[in-house]
């Protein structure tokens, strides 16, 4: 059995914080939107609820990343986080598709003349905690991942902001419905319709990059740029061609094809060859895959 990395450990630590929190915001918040009459607010509680989902999903798919190659996954786990990445932004976008539709539904029925319930005090305020505890979390998960390089872990961050951006709306439209009366009860739908919004467009940033790796793109050309920089600085290399790259999960893959001189032993080619894997790796990290093909100079 694979042993846990110190990696792999404050990954799930900083995701068990977040998901108790998010836990506690999930029964409140359905309490205070069904209690407090706002759709606003049971949209904001869905959203909860999909960010304590999503919280479990990086804890088992982090795990899972983190384990060797073995006899069917010759590369690794890694792609598991990118998939766990690319889970979380279509709950994302599942989720502000359906606040959009019921916060649209229920426009249009105040505008046909159906009254709508009044939002209390006490959805309010669950609001403004939301803001704040999301926002605290968001920023520390931020902080944690400048050191643990997870997309995994960033996509639950965004997670964290969408949920408290979703509750300044609802803040703003049960706020907005308490202080300017009935005629302006509308003012909470219209919130959940603008943060669907938002959560829309953090889904749609977050799996971008997931398809781009699972469709094999290559890294930047900057990136490239620099890994070819990085093969022409040993003396014995020449005319490096075929440079093939991708993401592996947070890793990267690299293969190319170089030209060294035909009377060179194996021995002194192979070493060489050593040489570049070992910069290469100081540079984008222990285990980026290389797999580089000698040829002899034309």
């Amino acid at each position: 059995m694979n042993s846990v990395t110190p990696r792999e450990k404050e990954i799930t630590r900083v995701t068990w914080i977040g998901s108790i929190v998010n836990f506690v915001l999930v029964v409140l918040k359905f309490v205070a939107g069904i209690v407090g009459h706002s759709a606003a607010m049971v949209a904001d509680a869905v959203h909860s609820l999909s960010d304590f989902v999503t919280d479990i999903i990086v804890i088992v798919f982090v795990r899972i990343s983190g384990k060797p190659e073995d006899e069917s996954h010759d590369y690794g786990h890694g792609k598991y986080e990118t998939l766990a990445t690319a889970i979380i932004g279509l709950i994302l976008l599942f989720v502000g598709v359906g606040i959009l539709y019921n916060g649209a539904k229920s426009v249009m029925e105040a505008l046909g003349g159906k009254a709508l319930g009044e939002p209390s005090i006490w959805a309010l305020v669950v609001a403004g905690a939301s803001i704040l505890l999301k926002e605290l979390l968001y920023r520390y998960t931020i902080y944690k991942n400048r050191r643990l390089e997870s997309q995994a872990l960033v996509a639950n961050a965004w997670h964290h902001r969408s949920d408290a951006l979703s509750s300044i709306g609802t803040f703003i439209g049960i706020g907005g419905a308490i202080i300017l009366g009935d005629r302006w009860r509308i003012l909470d739908p219209i919130a959940a319709i603008v943060v669907s919004i938002f959560i829309m467009k953090v889904a749609i940033e977050l799996l971008k990059p997931c398809v781009d790796e699972l469709l094999e793109r290559s890294l930047p050309a900057d990136t490239e740029a620099d890994i070819m920089n990085v093969i022409l600085s040993f003396d014995e290399v020449s005319a490096p061609h075929h440079l093939r790259t991708r993401r592996i999960g947070n890793h990267i893959a690299i293969e190319v094809h170089i030209r060294m001189r035909g009377d060179m032993t194996l021995h002194d080619a192979h070493l060489v060859t050593q040489n570049i894997e070992s910069v290469l790796k100081q540079k984008f990290g222990d285990k980026t895959h290389i797999g580089i093909h000698m040829e002899p100079e034309k």
